[in-house]
């Protein structure tokens, strides 16, 4: 660290104006465990906050600090430590926003894209902060397109719809010419940060690692390049609302969960699309279990990995409800993902995840949608930044259907490649739901 920024730093801490933490656990795996280096804009959350309605310059800053002032996260970055990273918070902090108009040839939607991606791609200074960026593309006074960007170390997919909610209840004071607060957050992240180091003890741990050990043993490495720098290529498919509808009927039928159906035709799917019968997936966890989480902006998702073997003799509502059972006894046992690494003896090495290779999500973090008198907002998601990665299926309900959003690396596949998984993952999810009581193996071999 450069002699200003540590003699600029000894003031802040020793006036108060800053506080020192330790990481919390989710923060932790990003430095430890992580392929991807943590200052790569692989790490970026990115979204797009589509705006209809007379947003002004003046009170859109004035919000944003209000909501700055409210989320310890948005004055947090990371310092060096002499043995792991240190959260610095700051007690007052700026904000980091940006008006660009846009020009009437660019107001397409592809151009809209093509600058978000340029927004999202500028690294962050990790030190300096913040670690977050909103700019507001203004194509007309009364049509906009904010684009927010913040690092994986503050935030989680759950984190935007709180940033939403709040910077447009921010919104309605700055218009009313209010500067009061916003009510303070139920529990800060860095205490909550502090409650998960305590109640993670060592016999906590090693009452669940006997668990992982033996559900693991023997798990192999499917590709052997490293994945490559940056964002992964994404593309976007649906599941149309008929079948969405018959994927919750057959839950219902089986007594498994939506995400259980869901999963057991991806891990079928995939199975057939590469000839691997032995998966272990990652699937994310909100980790939100208690309501003062779920207010308050911060990285707390976990990684949970899920092991299955495919069968194709099986029959397939067995299959569904094996897989249900497995993904119970798996969450039952979860623990944070760095020390779960760590006890399993899994080396951080480059360019791969120390667990699995495969990520599979059900997004059911909170999505809002603003509607006010003049003013409406919805937020759409670009990246999550989980891209630690080869391969991910992320699927989010919308209100006709699913989205579904494959995430992959080109050195490994090309978009024809991932249309054909797709097509194998929707043909095998309608085979179950329409005939539950198939062969796995009738299922895979049934034409589309």
């Amino acid at each position: 660290m450069p002699a200003d920024q540590r003699t600029r730093l000894k003031q802040w801490l020793d006036s108060g104006e800053a506080q020192l933490h330790p990481l919390t656990l989710p923060q932790r795996e990003l430095w430890e465990v992580s392929p991807v280096p943590v200052e790569d804009s692989a790490n970026h959350i990115c979204c797009l906050i589509e705006v209809q309605g007379l947003l002004t310059e003046r009170e859109c800053r004035a919000a944003i600090q209000l909501v700055v002032e409210r989320e310890e996260v948005l004055r947090l970055s990371v310092l060096p430590g002499r043995e792991r990273p240190l959260q610095m918070i700051r007690k007052n902090c700026g904000i980091n926003f940006d008006l660009r108009d846009v020009a009437p040839g660019d107001a397409r939607p592809g151009a809209i894209e093509e600058l978000a991606a340029e927004i999202f791609r500028t690294p962050f200074d990790l030190v300096q902060g913040p670690l977050y960026r909103v700019v507001d593309l203004r194509r007309t006074a009364n049509d906009h397109v904010l684009v927010f960007v913040i690092h994986h170390a503050i935030a989680d997919g759950w984190s935007l719809g709180i940033f939403v909610e709040e910077l447009f209840a921010a919104y309605l004071q700055a218009i009313a010419g209010s500067s009061e607060a916003l009510p303070p957050v139920p529990q800060t992240y860095a205490a909550w940060g502090a409650t998960e180091r305590a109640f993670w003890k060592p016999e906590m741990l090693e009452q669940r690692i006997k668990f992982w050990k033996t559900k693991l043993a023997g798990s192999r490495r499917l590709w052997n390049p490293p994945i490559t720098p940056g964002p992964p290529k994404r593309w976007l498919s649906a599941i149309p609302a008929s079948l969405t509808n018959e994927t919750r009927e057959l839950a219902r039928q089986t007594s498994v969960t939506f995400f259980s159906v869901l999963f057991g035709a991806f891990q079928l799917a995939f199975s057939e699309w590469s000839g691997f019968d032995d998966l272990v997936v990652g699937t994310p966890v909100a980790n939100r279990t208690k309501q003062t989480a779920r207010e308050t902006m911060g990285y707390y998702a976990g990684i949970v990995p899920l092991r299955g073997q495919i069968d194709r003799s099986r029959i397939a509502a067995d299959h569904l409800r094996a897989g249900h059972q497995q993904t119970i006894d798996s969450f039952a046992n979860a623990i944070p993902f760095v020390e779960l690494a760590r006890a399993l003896d899994e080396q951080s090495e480059p360019g791969y995840n120390p667990l699995f290779e495969i990520r599979f999500a059900l997004q059911n973090h909170p999505m809002p949608e603003i509607s006010l008198p003049n003013l409406s907002a919805r937020l759409s998601m670009r990246s999550t930044g989980t891209a630690r990665f080869q391969l991910a299926c992320e699927i989010t309900e919308v209100c006709e259907g699913l989205e579904v959003a494959w995430l992959f690396r080109e050195n490994l596949f090309c978009r024809r490649d991932i249309e054909s998984l797709d097509g194998i993952f929707q043909r095998v999810l309608a085979g179950i739901c329409r005939s539950p009581e198939s062969r796995i193996s009738e299922v895979l071999n049934r034409p589309q």
